[in-house]
């Protein structure tokens, strides 16, 4: 029954987050909390390749409907990334090693995650920085190492923290951001399900429920590739506020479930 609930998850949750650059994961990893259907190891590799599935579906869309990347500066972000994914992906093992109980370490990425979300909340103006030669390209790649690192850590793909961060930081325009927000998640997300790979026996990953998700995320991706089409910037950004705000409050009833 919750390979059903697991497929409705992640066809509405990653068609909003292809829309509004979030990814999904942000969606996908609380409701899966929520459900307490699979233990916290599994739960972060069914989000992982969830929105993994769903950027590479999302990216190629958006590639063949025209949208023009500057690819460089797409490789500097996802470069980062890639590192910040690995690192996120120890750091989750390191705090379950060391804590020794899911529940504690689950209330810390929820305290992250409602931290970032808000602040990603606040952070959606640009802050016009004027880049000297060379810093521009060091800020790219440290960028996609901090966002890589928090993705994968918090278990929710860091799309509401890249859009924010983009925005703010690189003055892009929200449709623009929310692209590379993907972009930078995919490359995260490999990172996190290549080392996850590695010890795989020991995520108690049900090989079953792996189909569904593909399934899923394939018609999420394709979905919200398809709706981010006709919607313009204005539209993208007030979805990804509303989103952001209902995420803030279902990770504090997972808080309070978890406490009380």
């Amino acid at each position: 029954m919750f390979n059903l609930w697991y497929f409705l998850i992640i066809i509405v949750a990653n068609a909003l987050g292809a829309v509004s650059g979030m990814g999904g994961g942000v969606i996908i990893k609380p409701m899966m909390d929520a459900l307490a259907a699979s233990p916290l190891n599994a739960i972060n590799f069914y989000s992982a390749l969830a929105v993994f599935v769903m950027a590479m579906v999302s990216t190629y869309r958006q590639v063949s409907y025209g949208m023009a990347l500057h690819w460089p500066a797409l490789f500097k972000l996802s470069s980062g990334a890639v590192i910040g994914g690995i690192l996120g992906d120890s750091l989750i093992n390191w705090l379950l090693l060391t804590l020794r109980s899911e529940q504690t370490v689950n209330l810390i990425q929820i305290g992250l995650t409602i931290m970032s979300l808000v602040l990603a909340l606040l952070f959606t103006r640009p802050l016009r920085i004027q880049w000297g030669p060379g810093q521009q390209e060091v800020a790219l790649v440290a960028s996609g190492l901090l966002l890589g690192t928090l993705a994968t850590l918090l278990g929710i793909g860091g799309g509401p923290i890249n859009v924010a961060l983009l925005i703010a930081i690189f003055s892009l325009e929200a449709k623009t951001a929310t692209v590379y927000s993907i972009g930078i998640i995919l490359f995260s997300q490999l990172a996190k399900l290549s080392v996850s790979l590695m010890h795989f026996s020991s995520l108690h990953v049900q090989l079953s429920t792996l189909p569904v998700i593909v399934l899923a995320a394939i018609i999420g991706g394709a979905l919200g590739a398809t709706l981010s089409r006709k919607m313009d910037a204005k539209q993208v950004m007030r979805l990804y506020r509303m989103i952001v705000s209902g995420v803030i409050l279902l990770n504090l009833y997972n808080a309070w479930q978890i406490l009380f």
